[in-house]
């Protein structure tokens, strides 16, 4: 009988295009990211291709976020930095 594999498996893997375009960089950062190690962004090789998780790249982003929640503006609620912003 085989296991059946865990939600993380069954995350749709992600292109570099796809990945690059989520992060908002360019496919060619992304390769120069993943040779020089500059950053912890886990992928998978799949043949001569390179894939990526969706929630890997969704804690990167997380890891990579800065300033407390309440620091933040609002940008849903369509309002921008306050008056006294950096004071």
């Amino acid at each position: 009988m085989h296991a059946k594999p865990s939600g993380a498996v069954l995350d749709r893997l992600l292109s570099p295009r796809e990945a690059a375009e989520l992060l908002g960089v360019t496919e060619h950062t992304l390769a120069v990211w993943r040779s020089s190690k500059r950053y912890p962004l886990p992928y998978f090789c799949v043949g001569r291709g390179v894939r990526y998780r969706p929630s890997d790249l969704e804690e990167f982003l997380a890891s990579r976020r800065r300033g407390a929640p309440t620091d933040m503006p609002s940008l849903r609620a369509g309002r921008g930095r306050s008056d006294d912003a950096g004071k």
